[in-house]
């Protein structure tokens, strides 16, 4: 059983090829389980690789909606790379107006969205939601999927929006995650107080946002323990009962 669980790590980019028997080693040390995330077809094939060769890695299979705009959801590809048992989710996927025009590009991301979420309900998985700028949209996507969809569930990955946002994905049987960056930020303590423990989970996405006290470094996901602590804290909650339960609730996502 691990003792700290980060649903969403990148240990397939480059960042990590120099010391990757180190950081492996640290998440030995900490006991701590990781979800790699792709963000393309090769990225997720590089996860599933890591998946099965690590006991502590899980893989979760997918296409960022941004990151190459060119790319499609390659459902023959996919399917070789979905039926190892340690994919545990598709994604990251979902819509981004951030980075991309919403009234250029709206179509396009939501098609490749919806092929994800196919995907991922024919092969009973759960979804790794990337969003930004775009809760309000996505909402209303999985709410015209409806009752039809009951099998539909997954993360809100890196959430921040707003507390209203996150009762709405709660209701549709999503949990949301939260990274570093409520270590060096009050913006995140509203939702995290007034929502369900149950339905919080905690992450890094490295090697991005290193937590305080590693700030400004590379992150990785041994130091997810630093995100579950002030979780603990701002919910003035046991810093016990916290972890156990956030652990649970990965296990409960990845089955």
């Amino acid at each position: 059983m691990p003792k700290f669980f980060d649903i969403h790590s990148h240990l397939n980019f480059p960042d990590y090829e120099n010391d990757f028997a180190e950081v492996i080693a640290r998440l030995r040390e900490t006991r701590t389980h990781t979800i790699v995330v792709g963000t393309d077809y090769e990225s997720s094939k590089r996860a599933v690789e890591l998946a099965d060769k690590y006991e502590e890695i899980y893989a979760c299979i997918g296409i960022h909606p941004v990151d190459d705009p060119k790319q499609s959801f390659e459902v023959d590809k996919f399917s070789k790379l979905v039926s190892h048992p340690k994919v545990v989710a598709i994604g990251e996927c979902g819509l981004d107006f951030f980075h991309a025009d919403k009234a250029q590009d709206y179509e396009r991301q939501k098609e490749l969205f919806l092929a994800q979420v196919h995907f991922a309900l024919k092969h009973n998985k759960p979804i790794m939601i990337h969003a930004r700028d775009s809760y309000s949209e996505i909402i209303q996507i999985l709410q015209q999927l409806g009752s039809s969809t009951p099998k539909l569930r997954g993360d809100v990955h890196f959430f921040a929006g707003t507390l209203e946002e996150a009762r709405e994905f709660i209701k549709l049987g999503f949990t949301l995650s939260f990274t570093g960056v409520i270590t060096f930020t009050h913006d995140y303590d509203e939702v995290i107080k007034n929502i369900p423990l149950e339905s919080i989970m905690s992450e890094t996405d490295a090697p991005f946002v290193a937590p305080v006290p590693h700030r400004g470094k590379r992150n990785e996901p041994s130091y997810v323990e630093e995100v579950v602590k002030k979780i603990a804290e701002i919910r003035g909650e046991d810093f016990e009962t916290v972890r156990a339960q956030l652990v649970e609730n990965a296990l409960r996502m990845i089955g």
